[in-house]
């Protein structure tokens, strides 16, 4: 399946990722210890995956305190090859969506890439696509998005499955938004990924070429 032909898929219809790591960066040797993934369907939620994960190396403390994922647990789970074995067949044909996408892309990319796994879905940026629909929030973390739109919530950060999960209704709540204000039904993914590259004062061309 080329880029185009993902593109062109809807855009309710995506997985939205989310990753805790061991630190900001791969390429320093920072690993996953944790994904978790909600399937949306026609814009409903269908199915979910989460697992932490043993990467073989230490989790610092301060990870430890941020996510409540200790050196402990994952002691105790599957290793990153598994599990990212796992959540490679769990996303197979669909595209991706995560929040502030470029961190979790890059873990993403290097996790499959050890062990010998490509994709060639589109990954779009909710976080980029919030700035330019809710450009009123009072800033576009994740905590601050749920509470301006009252997103569902169990008042968990830091966890991989509780962060997809919101943002998956921060998704939805962007579509909405997109078909309340401007009147735009059926948005394609490969149109929301190009809005999260437009800049702000060439949004209303945008629209109006949809």
């Amino acid at each position: 399946m080329t880029t185009l032909d993902f593109h062109r898929r809807s855009a309710a219809s995506v997985i939205v990722f989310d990753f805790e790591t061991t630190g900001l960066s791969p390429d320093m040797g920072d690993r996953a210890i944790e994904i978790g993934a909600v399937l949306i369907e026609h814009g409903r939620i269908t199915d979910r995956f989460q697992q932490v994960m043993n990467p073989g190396v230490r989790i610092p403390l301060f990870i430890e305190n941020l996510t409540g994922i200790t050196n402990a647990m994952v002691k105790e789970a599957r290793n990153n090859a598994e599990v990212m074995s796992d959540f490679y067949d769990f996303i197979a044909g669909h595209n991706l969506v995560a929040h502030n996408a470029s961190f979790d892309e890059r873990f993403l990319r290097a996790e499959f890439k050890r062990i010998k796994k490509y994709f060639s879905s589109g990954i779009a940026c909710s976080l980029l696509a919030a700035r330019r629909i809710f450009q009123h929030a009072p800033n576009h973390q994740l905590a601050t998005l749920v509470a301006y739109k009252n997103l569902p919530t169990e008042g968990v950060y830091h966890r991989a499955l509780a962060d997809a999960e919101v943002t998956a209704h921060l998704w939805l709540s962007l579509l909405e938004e997109l078909r309340a204000q401007q009147g735009l039904n059926d948005l394609s993914f490969g149109f929301m990924h190009q809005l999260t590259k437009t800049p702000k004062h060439q949004l209303r061309k945008l629209y109006a070429q949809h």
